[in-house]
């Protein structure tokens, strides 16, 4: 028997067959999991259906839907990003409107616990431990949550990480594009028939929030990152880490730690035009650096690395820290 789980149905596929205790049970000869698109593939799709999106205007599309095609597949031909997520987010007879609520209702028994952490997990977008969640929900720690953990996990809702060094806990970070969209955004504004997209386009928390999904995208194409560093045939290790001394607080988002002695320290940005790293941005760079090397005691050589839309200007700050760039075009790489 060949079982195929695709996208969020992977919950019910892995409860109802594959963790199956009657006859069922152990007759599996294969699994494939079918993610959903990365942003090369979500391009190839939206070209197949006569979309054309600036690789920008993509990516701005994945960072509300993510890579689900059915979602994608909404997309109509001559509209914009912002009348594409008006007329699918917020209209009242929006597709993506009522989305939220029928996710976890269709795929879940008691799915209110699964909302529960996915709600919990959205206020917190640089991830919380197992012991952080507990602490927030109705549910105590024992079988019930675990399962329910495990069942975000293994449907794609949210992933976990290991974060670098010395910390044993897992932290779990929601990654559902589309959830964390619609409790920021979607959820509390009511249905219009005007133009939301670049109202909120113009606020700073808005421009906040594009900062985060976009790190949240590039933490989902990390071998595209690695592509384009030149580093994937080195054996490396991807995490985050954080120090969260009161007087050195620090945390990087991405580090690659290479084999061939050096740690690539990942800085994201998302910006509508090159991004300007300044005096006191760099700064910034520095004390990061000084405070992991230092906390860390690593050995290893540290190559500050950005990943940005469309490049950083080149000034003397971008020459003295700088070691290696990438742009959305690395991260559309076909691999």
């Amino acid at each position: 028997m060949v079982v195929v789980i695709c996208g969020s149905a992977a919950a019910y596929m892995i409860k109802k067959i594959i963790k199956n205790k009657g006859g069922l049970h152990n007759r599996l000869t294969r699994k494939i999991q079918l993610k959903p698109f990365n942003l090369n593939e979500t391009e190839l799709l939206l070209k197949s259906n006569s979309i054309v999106f600036s690789r920008y205007d993509i990516l701005q599309v994945y960072m509300v839907m993510g890579g689900v095609p059915h979602y994608l597949e909404k997309i109509k031909p001559g509209e914009s990003v912002a009348q594409t997520v008006d007329r699918l987010c917020f209209k009242k007879d929006g597709f993506l409107r009522g989305e939220f609520e029928n996710i976890f209702a269709s795929l879940f028994e008691h799915s209110a616990n699964h909302e529960e952490i996915v709600r919990v997990l959205a206020t917190v977008r640089k991830g919380m431990t197992r012991t952080e969640i507990i602490s927030k929900i109705r549910l105590c720690s024992g079988g019930t949550f675990s399962k329910t953990l495990e069942e975000l996990v293994d449907s794609g809702f949210v992933e976990n990480y290991l974060p670098y060094r010395g910390v044993k806990d897992s932290v779990y970070r929601l990654t559902d594009e589309y959830s964390l969209f619609y409790l920021k955004y979607m959820e509390s504004t009511k249905p219009t028939e005007g133009e939301i997209w670049l109202k909120l386009a113009g606020q700073q928390s808005f421009k906040i929030w594009m900062g985060f999904s976009f790190e949240n995208v590039c933490l989902k194409h990390i071998e595209q990152i690695k592509n384009g560093l030149k580093i994937a045939g080195i054996h490396s290790v991807s995490g985050s880490w954080v120090e969260k001394n009161a007087e050195n607080g620090a945390q990087i988002d991405l580090l690659i730690d290479r084999d061939d002695n050096v740690i690539n320290l990942c800085e994201m940005k998302f910006y509508n035009s090159e991004f300007v790293i300044d005096k006191k941005y760099a700064l910034e760079i520095a004390r990061k650096v000084d405070i992991f090397t230092s906390s860390t005691q690593t050995k290893k050589s540290i190559f500050i690395t950005f990943i940005t839309t469309y490049g950083l200007i080149k000034n003397e700050y971008r020459n003295q820290w700088v070691q290696s760039e990438l742009t959305i075009e690395h991260l559309f790489t076909k691999l």
